[in-house]
């Protein structure tokens, strides 16, 4: 049995509902994942090859290696989540995150450079994000997409600066020192987050969630928490699995590949650059809107819409040209990446609760961060052999529209079906 931690020791807050402040920090914390993510560590590739004398294919053997691995280890970091509080946990993830990238300044070889990538890829992309959001939904119901949906858009508004600013630190200082200043500002910036802002439940600092008094939580209003073992055994976790498999597969490869993939649809590289401008625009507005209505709509719907999207933008990729139709593509990948991770992040404390949401999200982070490994491959692969992507999205097609499918016609979990919930120390439930 899993004893989920309380903190007894932490302060008064000075004045008002401390969980608007978490959302504060926690998007802080979500935009400080950006070292670790694919985005960021793009503008290092170039360097490494010509210093380090490592080929393309190599990094990318061992950047596939790190992303598997730090994946594997998520499940495992959402149970100490659990058992430890978001607090404890984000101290050590940021001090060992920063610790990482400090050691990958210091690196000669393939080996040091997929360790740091395994190290990254875990404590960044993975493990920080998680906590991020994992504390965010502790302390909201009602307005818990809402409250999400500031925290990833202020994250990924931060995570899209990385590559410009890294650009300009590595052009005028080195990749060394590029790594070395991100791993200080991750210690400088993270831990006194830690340590002196999160706190991991309302209850820890005697207020309620969504900042009610403590008998105005109308009835009904709780959902029965289900343990790890219990959503796996729930048709619709899978569903939320695979919308986030799915989207982290090709989005990441459109990504990947963007420019190739544009230029041989008539653009020049810079305006196939560019593109990731109307992306992250376009992502940022998605994700105030979903947070916005994800806590009263039908998760059905939801996820059908994005995924929807994310199959309408694949093919509007195989006929886009220059101008007005790549904007519009842009916007339109933009908008389904973002719809699903912010619908995951509010869904998955409604459809399952919070007691043990640190392991269950961990689980699908970890799904999310494994599948981002092979959609690159594949749609290379893809190319390599038609000498087109087109083939590769119009199949790339069918798993949002599967997806869909199945978030219509999977069992939702009983209380989204105004059915009887069972007791949690039932036989029928274990």
């Amino acid at each position: 049995m899993t004893t989920t931690w309380r903190s007894t020791t932490a302060p008064e807050p000075t004045s008002g509902f401390h969980g608007w402040r978490i959302v504060g920090y926690a998007a802080v914390a979500l935009a400080m994942t950006a070292p670790g993510q694919t985005v960021a560590v793009s503008a290092f590739v170039d360097p490494l090859i010509a210093d380090l004398g490592i080929s393309r294919s190599a990094i990318s053997t061992a950047y596939l290696i790190g992303t598997l691995t730090g994946a594997a280890a998520l499940p495992a970091i959402g149970r100490m989540i659990d058992r430890h509080g978001v607090r404890s946990c984000m101290l050590i993830i940021a001090a060992v995150f920063g610790a990482v990238l400090i050691a990958l300044s210091t690196v000669s070889g393939i080996i040091g450079l997929t360790a740091g990538f395994v190290g990254i890829r875990m404590a960044g992309q993975g493990a920080l994000g998680l906590a991020a959001t994992t504390v965010t939904a502790h302390w909201f119901r009602r307005r818990r997409g809402f409250a999400l949906g500031l925290v990833s858009a202020v994250g990924a508004a931060g995570i899209s600066l990385a590559p410009l600013l890294l650009e300009r630190l590595i052009a005028h200082h080195g990749w060394r020192t590029a790594w070395f200043v991100e791993g200080l500002l991750v210690w400088a910036i993270v831990i006194p987050i830690a340590l002196l802002g999160i706190r991991n439940r309302p209850e820890d600092i005697g207020q309620q969630v969504d900042g009610a008094s403590a008998d105005s939580h109308p009835a009904g209003s709780h959902v029965a928490d289900l343990d790890h073992r219990q959503a796996l055994r729930t048709p619709y976790f899978w569903v939320l699995c695979g919308s986030v498999a799915t989207s982290g597969l090709l989005t990441t490869a459109v990504a990947f590949h963007q420019i190739s993939l544009l230029t041989e649809r008539g653009l020049t590289t810079a305006a196939a650059a560019a593109n990731f401008l109307p992306q992250t625009l376009a992502g940022l507005a998605m994700t105030l809107l979903v947070g916005a209505i994800v806590d009263r709509a039908n998760p059905r719907g939801v996820l059908l819409a994005a995924m929807a999207g994310l199959a309408a933008a694949l093919v509007w990729a195989t006929q886009v040209t220059p101008g007005w139709s790549a904007l519009g593509f842009g916007m339109a990948i933009g908008a389904a990446s973002s719809a699903i991770r912010t619908a995951e992040a509010a869904l998955t404390p409604r459809l399952f609760g919070v007691a043990h949401l640190g392991a269950i999200r961990g689980t699908v982070t970890a799904v999310n961060v494994g599948s981002t490994a092979f959609g690159p491959v594949l749609f290379a692969l893809g190319h390599d052999l038609t000498g087109s992507y087109n083939g590769a999205l119009l199949i790339g097609t069918a798993l949002p529209l599967a997806v869909g499918a199945a978030a219509l016609l999977a069992p939702l979990p009983a209380h989204e079906r105004g059915l009887p919930q069972r007791p949690q120390g039932s036989a029928a439930a274990r």
